[in-house]
């Protein structure tokens, strides 16, 4: 449409100027009375004929000129640019698939700067993570072989502390290779119906000895003694184990308590785990489950954890078609909840 018009508007500019030289020529050589019809009537039927023949002569130049230069330009772009039947394409709409084309080149991009972004991210904390461990190692190392291996005392001190170090440095690489594994699809769940309830009960009684260091009371309160669920018992344990096992390293206070809540959603079972500790920033909650991501930095590396904690919890959860919610008031108290199948 937009080109009929230029084509038109042409056409008119065109005929106007001959006209005008014709008649500027024509008035040179002779004298025309202003009330001459005759001369009227040549103009008028010279000016429409004109018009129209300008308007085809145009009009052909543009598309065929034009189409040329579509078939130029679409040896340069993308198969899915060009129009199925060339005759149909013309340059607005050519203008507007090349202007889609180059908002989504932009998108891509930008999502390409991200994950270069994270990708540097990435490297720096898996590096910085290593680094603390192996680090320590050395220098136990060399202590014991400039003559501290003489010493028991000494000796026993820092293989231990040795042993601490190698044991953190297998937790990252096994936590990484899970995250990995569940990225590319090459876990596989094993699921089996078992009672959720007893499942807490034995792991708040396996983190007991680290809830009394922390001066914590875990506890477990349920709307009915046994509740049936569907799921990877052993990796839904892993995910309890992680949220739990955060709720006491971050129970700050006197009388910190962490409660475990079980409860039935018509066909699904819902799991809450809640805590009265420190809570979380609301501008670090959307990066909680971000690799190695840390709430705060008192919390740092001597607690002996990957950092990779909860990226691994939505994993899983995400692996038994679950979300991981979590919600939390500063210097109040924070509560994860997902969501499982109830067995039948």
């Amino acid at each position: 449409m937009k080109f009929q018009r230029l084509t038109l508007f042409a056409s008119i500019v065109l005929t106007a100027v001959v006209l005008m030289v014709v008649y500027i020529f024509d008035n040179v050589k002779h004298e025309f009375s202003d009330t001459d019809q005759q001369f009227f009537l040549t103009v008028g039927i010279s000016s429409v004929l004109m018009l129209l023949i300008n308007y085809f002569i145009i009009d052909f130049l543009l598309n065929f000129y034009g189409k040329r230069q579509i078939r130029k330009i679409s040896t340069i772009l993308p198969g899915d640019i060009i129009h199925d039947d060339e005759q149909s394409l013309n340059f607005q709409e050519l203008g507007e698939r090349v202007s889609e084309m180059s908002q989504k080149k932009t998108t891509e991009i930008d999502t390409m700067k991200e994950m270069e972004t994270y990708r540097k991210e990435y490297i720096g904390n898996v590096s910085h993570e290593m680094k603390t461990p192996l680090f320590s190692i050395q220098g136990y190392v060399e202590t014991l072989m400039d003559g501290g291996i003489e010493n028991l005392n000494i000796r026993d001190k820092y293989l231990d502390r040795i042993d601490k170090s190698v044991e953190r440095l297998l937790n990252i690489v096994k936590d990484l290779d899970m995250i990995n594994q569940f990225e590319s699809g090459e876990i596989t769940l094993n699921k089996s119906d078992f009672d959720i309830n007893l499942l807490v009960r034995e792991i708040i009684d396996l983190l007991d000895l680290e809830a009394e260091k922390k001066s914590a009371k875990v506890s477990l309160h349920t709307t009915t003694n046994q509740l049936m669920v569907t799921a990877d018992k052993q990796k839904i344990s892993q995910v309890l184990i992680n949220l739990i096992s955060n709720a006491i390293h971050y129970s700050n206070r006197e009388e910190a308590k962490i409660t475990v809540n079980t409860a039935v959603l018509k066909n699904k079972v819902l799991v809450e785990v809640e805590d009265n500790g420190m809570g979380i920033k609301p501008e670090a909650l959307p990066r909680i489950f971000e690799r190695f991501y840390r709430v705060e930095s008192s919390r740092n590396r001597k607690d002996g954890g990957s950092g990779l904690g909860l990226a691994i919890v939505k994993h899983i959860l995400e692996a038994h078609h679950q979300n991981i919610k979590v919600e939390s008031v500063y210097l109040e108290g924070t509560k994860f909840s997902f969501l499982l199948d109830r067995a039948i």
